[in-house]
């Protein structure tokens, strides 16, 4: 069977890129390995209707509005290889027959890159976070450390600064700030250490101290943290997709890649801030402008 579109990856990007194809009437198949970067948190936020959501029930329900349209199918599968055959793309998965379908979506999103730091994994998604509009109103007036080793710094500090002023910056022995960045940070009686963390200590998720390689320690209630990004997958990259300056496929206003017949969307784009509403939103405006527009251009 030649489908519609294969979509490769269950985030909200393809979560709702599988709605938009069902409700227009394409047969479609969602392949979902189900490893979910926003895995370690319990809550995501800033979606309306589903504020403070549990990311598992998020992911439940939007199953639910799938399973309404009979032409939408999901599996649970990992794809090892996409080929271009033809006029026609064969998906290749870990267990099972191959697919072959006119158009494919990439949704498989990112992954962070934590700092390499004692104790970080213990508290990354309970108490410490990437992003101050997922996380930040939770935190909002407490004692936060902000962990940044790169450029991006300065600008993170002024963002979570919106949320608490009291604010200890880290930069893990980087030395990332200019002197006028410097003296705006002292003229907001916001502390920067520059020494190396060797840990972050704390109970049940809790952080509750950082500690350094001489010797000295603070106390904070929380924090945010400065990630890497890199892709999930490396099938855009296998494919031919050309990158970004950001490491992000790029694409173009509907997702369509420099590959013909190939999308992309949601976090693996990088567009920022990362958050569930906007990565959905891409996926319905990559499978509507995208992948519909040109099925019907094709086919009329």
């Amino acid at each position: 069977m030649l489908l519609d579109c294969v979509i490769i990856g269950g985030g909200a990007a393809g979560l709702n890129a599988a709605l938009v194809l069902g409700r227009a009437r394409k047969n479609i198949v969602l392949i979902d390995e189900d490893k979910p970067r926003n895995a370690v948190t319990q809550e995501s936020h800033g979606f309306i209707t589903r504020d403070g959501i549990n990311p598992s029930d998020f992911k439940r329900i939007a199953k639910g509005d799938l399973s309404k349209y009979p032409s939408i199918k999901i599996q649970n599968k990992r794809v090892i290889d996409i080929k271009k055959e033809n006029q026609a793309f064969l998906i290749e998965t870990a267990a099972g027959e191959p697919l072959r379908s006119r158009k494919v979506i990439l949704a498989t999103g990112l992954k962070d890159n934590l700092p390499t730091i004692k104790g970080i994994d213990q508290f990354y998604g309970s108490s410490l976070f990437s992003c101050p509009f997922c996380d930040g109103w939770e935190l909002k007036d407490r004692a936060l450390v902000v962990i940044a080793e790169n450029d991006h710094a300065f600008h993170m500090i002024k963002m979570i600064y919106n949320w608490s002023t009291d604010l200890v910056i880290c930069t893990n022995g980087k030395d990332i700030l200019t002197q006028e960045q410097k003296e705006q940070l002292e003229a907001k009686n916001i502390q920067l250490i520059e020494t190396d963390i060797i840990a972050l200590r704390g109970s049940n998720g809790q952080l509750e101290t950082v500690q350094f390689k001489n010797g000295s320690e603070i106390k904070r209630e929380g924090g945010f943290v400065g990630t890497g990004l890199k892709q999930s997958s490396a099938l855009a990259e296998a494919l031919g997709c050309k990158m970004n300056d950001r490491g992000g496929v790029e694409v173009d206003p509907f997702g369509r890649t420099n590959i013909e017949g190939v999308y992309a969307c949601g976090d693996m784009t990088i567009s920022h801030p990362a958050q569930l509403i906007i990565a959905a939103s891409a996926g319905s405006k990559t499978a509507s402008g995208g992948v519909v527009a040109d099925l019907v251009n094709e086919d009329f």
